[in-house]
């Protein structure tokens, strides 16, 4: 009982932390899309680097779900 119990509450936090990931994305995806406008490549690199290290970190967690 107490390993299911564990799968549960482990699958329950690797949903949440997918979920935190994906608005962290959007915010992201926000963030790149008003340095393209403003022509700041700086914050435009910034948020392509994190959107990068985003995808990663997903692609961590689907492979630690499935």
């Amino acid at each position: 009982m107490k390993q299911v119990v564990h799968i549960i509450r482990k699958d329950e936090l690797e949903r949440k932390q997918s979920y935190a990931l994906r608005l962290e994305q959007d915010y992201e995806l926000a963030s790149l899309f008003d340095a393209m406008q403003r022509g700041d490549e700086v914050e435009k690199e910034k948020s392509i680097l994190r959107l990068k290290q985003i995808h990663e970190e997903l692609e961590a967690l689907h492979v630690l779900v499935q």
